[in-house]
């Protein structure tokens, strides 16, 4: 029989991505859980804001690098490297959102995805 992937879950997975982030100061970071929701592409959002396409980038940078380290689980896809206004991380059950302040106030994921349940993440 074939050594198989160790399952990782959902819970875990936002559990280090979150500890990524709080790494490299990302602010205002919330969990938005959808899996309550109907026709929804992932059961988690995780969004994030930094100060500049710098720190977008190192934000994404060590979510890949952790979840790669310590779950052995890279991101499926991701997107937004080249300009760094908004990089999103997909992981199938989890997609991040990692904003420039002016980026997430513009497109407002919060408010397209109310009826998920948000939780504000504390520093």
């Amino acid at each position: 029989m074939g050594k198989k992937q160790k399952e990782v879950s959902d819970e875990s997975l936002v559990d280090t991505i979150i500890e990524a982030i709080r790494e490299k100061k990302g602010q205002q970071i919330v969990k938005l859980d959808l899996q309550e929701l109907k026709n929804t592409v992932c059961s988690y959002f995780i969004i994030c804001q930094a100060e500049s396409n710098t720190q977008v980038n190192a934000l994404a940078e060590n979510i890949e690098k952790q979840t790669s380290l310590k779950l052995k689980v890279p991101p499926h896809h991701i997107e937004g490297r080249i300009n760094s206004q908004w990089v999103l991380l997909d992981y199938f059950g989890v997609v991040v959102h990692v904003f420039q302040r002016e980026f997430r106030d513009f497109y407002k994921l919060e408010d397209l995805w109310s009826d998920g349940k948000l939780e504000l993440i504390t520093e």
